[in-house]
């Protein structure tokens, strides 16, 4: 028993140092590499650091003030559905103060504290920019510009932003709000936690299934011709020619047909068509043969 004591007793004296979160300081061991950019090789960063030179606007530091910023998962417990967060969601200086931040990152994993909108004449693609990777602290300072506007703040790591570490810095009395900050305004995509999870899935198969069935796309017809005007009227051209022929004939069909029966006039129609064919027939023959003698004929 007193074996088993004294190895536990061990085991949690050894494990104390584990357990403890030891913050490696960068401040004092970034090499100056120009420009305000700052870097170590532990992972420390600092970006657009500016100690001295005056924003135009500024004939002098308003104040000096030191933020101490912390970033972790365990300030986004405060917001559901968020991942990562700051401490501190809102941030508010004077005009043309020198401001200098101390960033701590509470995590595991690497975390920025950015600034975006300073003057690029000054700040170099308009950011101020602390960075650090696993429990560390970095501090950079920079003097802000003067006038009245709010300032995005955000960790620019992939998906860290978008997951709720996101701030606003208002100097003087800012120029509004920015949508989307934790705590302070409005998200401009709502989460909605009131489905299910069998509804959500449902949802989703039900859209997958949409877009796997395919278009009818209408098939394409040719194009017509454009067909001419159907005749209204219930007597057409012909019509009217065969009455004029009819009434011509009239007179001759009379007498020709007069005493007899309708036997006798139907084969005296066949006769006469009869005729009228093996007359054409005659013609068409004689016309061929002319046609054909005159093509032997042998010119001289």
């Amino acid at each position: 028993m007193v074996k088993l004591l004294s190895a536990g007793a061990l085991i949690f004296l050894f494990s104390v140092p584990v357990l403890a979160v030891e913050y490696e300081d960068h401040s004092g061991m970034l090499m100056d590499h120009g420009d305000g950019h700052l870097m170590d090789m532990a992972g420390g960063m600092v970006m657009g650091q500016n100690t001295t030179t005056l924003p135009g606007g500024c004939d002098s530091i308003s104040e000096s003030k030191e933020i101490t910023v912390h970033a972790g998962h365990k300030y986004a417990e405060k917001f559901p559905g968020r991942m990562f967060a700051f401490d501190t969601q809102e941030f508010n200086v004077k005009p043309c103060t020198k401001l200098t931040v101390h960033f701590i990152n509470d995590d595991n994993v690497r975390h920025q504290w950015m600034m975006h909108g300073l003057p690029k004449y000054l700040y170099p693609k308009g950011m101020f920019h602390l960075e650090v990777s696993g429990p560390a602290k970095i501090s950079g300072t920079l003097i802000l510009p003067p006038g009245d506007k709010t300032y995005l703040v955000h960790c620019d790591i992939a998906q860290h932003m978008e997951k709720g570490m996101k701030a606003q810095l208002k100097v003087g009395k800012g120029d509004g709000d920015l949508p989307s900050i934790p705590g302070v305004t409005a998200y401009v995509i709502p989460d909605d936690y009131k489905g299910s999870l069998s509804t959500v899935m449902a949802e989703v198969a039900a859209a997958a299934e949409a877009a796997a069935i395919p278009a009818v796309v209408p098939a394409k017809t040719a194009p017509t011709a454009t067909q001419p005007p159907k005749e209204d009227s219930v007597i057409s051209g012909v019509t009217v020619i065969g009455l004029a022929i009819g009434l011509l004939l009239a007179p001759f069909l009379a007498k020709k047909f007069k005493g007899m029966s309708a036997s006798e006039v139907v084969a005296t129609i066949f006769d006469l068509l009869r005729a009228g064919i093996e007359l054409a027939v005659k013609l068409l023959s004689d016309l061929v043969k002319f046609v054909m003698s005159n093509k032997n004929k042998i010119l001289p």
